[in-house]
């Protein structure tokens, strides 16, 4: 029986999903992550992958998604939110623990790649997939892998400047990449709550605000407004570079349907082209793209 094992190394959980050779789910689990104990962290991923192993009956190949990267200059994680994997072998570490090769990927990538390869962007050359939630990330696929980079950084949009900023959006919040004016700063989850609160004076989260919006209160349709019309010409920017065929929104923003329907019409004004036929899509799998997509770094199995 031929099988992947995906694993999306999380903040709060851990979990590993078994896929066939064309993709079909066998199996899931979950557990807690062990946080800030790196240790415990190796221990809880393989005990996970043997577990299924064994309810499955065969061994598979293994792909992480972790919310960082590997540093090609040092081999060490490096740019994660789960700072106990900062400058550790990660990789070679559980490969020792496992026996075996592992294929490690940021978290945005996964879940670009699971999307590309049986999901809204099926088919398609060129994907940008985006992460909108708690921070914003990207993850480009070009016919089916991920784009390889010199700085292992392809994809982090979420800190190049807000383009084409407005009066009122300079300089812009502070960043903690310790810069100011990020697109994470302005489109993500709480760049949300954050802009609603500077107007409204109404401490509320980007559900409860695209709730209100649904309900007729005009305060919070702007603050959702205001937010469609960044994330426009950040994606436009995106557009100009990479000429993605599709774009997918994952995230807890990428729930919200309105952001279908006033994208492609507030991205063309700032996109270099006569006409834009990049089509921006939610996502299939949903929350599970990240683990899936960790299971497709291994796009061929035996």
């Amino acid at each position: 029986m031929t099988l992947r094992l995906g694993i999306d190394l999380g903040g709060t959980k851990i979990e590993i999903i078994a896929l066939d050779r064309d993709g079909k789910e066998l199996g899931r689990r979950r557990r807690p992550t062990p946080r800030g104990d790196y240790a415990a962290s190796i221990e809880a991923m393989a005990d996970l992958v043997e577990s299924m192993e064994q309810a499955l009956g065969t061994r598979g190949t293994v792909g992480v998604g972790i919310p960082g990267i590997i540093s090609p200059a040092t081999g060490l994680v490096k740019n994660a939110n789960s700072t106990w994997l900062i400058g550790k072998p990660l990789d070679r570490d559980l490969e020792a623990r496992l026996g075996r090769p592992v294929r490690l990927a940021n978290d945005a990538d996964c879940f670009a790649l699971s999307e590309a390869m049986d999901g809204a962007a099926a088919g398609a050359r060129s994907v940008f997939g985006v992460i909108l939630g708690t921070g914003v990330g990207g993850g480009i696929i070009v016919n089916g892998h991920t784009l390889p980079s010199p700085n292992a950084i392809a994809g982090e949009w979420g800190h190049t400047p807000l383009p084409w900023p407005r009066d009122e959006e300079r300089p812009g919040p502070p960043c903690y990449c310790g810069l100011h004016g990020c697109v994470e700063t302005f489109c993500s989850g709480p760049a949300i709550t954050a802009d609603h609160e500077k107007v409204s004076g109404q401490i509320l989260t980007a559900e409860a605000i695209a709730q209100a919006a649904q309900q007729g209160d005009i305060g919070a349709r702007a603050t959702l407004d205001r937010h469609a019309d960044r994330l426009a010409r950040a994606l436009a920017v995106v557009i100009n570079i990479l000429d993605p065929e599709v774009i997918v929104l994952g995230g807890g923003l990428g729930r919200m349907p309105h952001l279908y329907t006033l994208l492609p019409r507030l991205c063309e004004p700032w996109i270099f082209s006569d006409r834009v036929d990049t089509h921006i899509r939610p996502p299939i799998h949903g929350d599970s793209s990240g683990v899936r997509g960790a299971a497709w770094l291994w796009p061929s199995v035996e």
